[in-house]
């Protein structure tokens, strides 16, 4: 006798409609309204951080591609973008903290990377990030991290320099570190990635 039992839904309906399968993620589906809404909406620190709003994931990828820009000045709007889409696949999966992510890992990074594939094939990038460029993205990464640690997070700074490094040449007054409001938030990453559709159109 066949099984009644129906298999465990494996897509979110996003805003824009798009049913997004987190198994077999299709670019299809994705669409940046949602990635912005989604992003400005998931906090970072898993919400343990100062200020009247949570500090999310929208917010953190812009500096960090305003971090990316400064440290790889003759960087092309294609590699711009693949720093801003960095945590994308977060609008669907949430920020997990990284003791998080080590507990549970394979499954979860491979679920992530099929997402990011999927959102770079959207896009017309690279599906995956090549690792020279994936290290200077995550050198960013780290700098935000640092930042808002020590001003968001409660670490100290030398707590905060063993996790994530020192990073020399920055200083958390050159950006944004005070948590916006998500529809600030959402409307700044909106922002930073049709500045860098703009240029991709110009770039030869």
């Amino acid at each position: 006798m066949p099984s009644s039992k129906k298999e465990p839904r494996a897509w979110q309906r996003m805003l824009s409609g798009r049913r997004l399968d987190l198994l077999e993620p299709s670019s299809l589906d994705v669409e940046i309204d949602d990635i912005a809404h989604g992003l400005a909406r998931v906090a970072r620190w898993n919400g343990q951080t100062d200020g009247e709003h949570a500090f999310s994931v929208a917010q953190h990828s812009v500096i960090v591609w305003q971090i990316f820009r400064k440290l790889e000045a003759k960087c092309t709007p294609d590699e711009e973008l693949i720093a801003l889409l960095h945590d994308a696949p977060e609008y669907v999966v949430g920020d997990m903290i990284s003791p998080f992510k080590a507990v549970l890992g394979g499954d979860y990074k491979l679920v992530e990377a099929r997402l990011q594939e999927a959102i770079h094939i959207r896009y017309s990038l690279i599906p995956i990030t090549p690792e020279k460029l994936k290290k200077s993205i995550k050198r960013a990464d780290s700098i935000s991290a640092y930042f808002e640690a020590t001003e968001l997070a409660g670490f100290e700074r030398n707590e905060a320099q063993d996790f994530f490094g020192m990073p020399r040449g920055f200083s958390s007054d050159m950006f944004n570190f005070i948590p916006q409001a998500a529809q600030d938030a959402q409307k700044d990453f909106l922002n930073a990635f049709e500045q860098i559709e703009r240029k991709r159109k110009n770039h030869v």
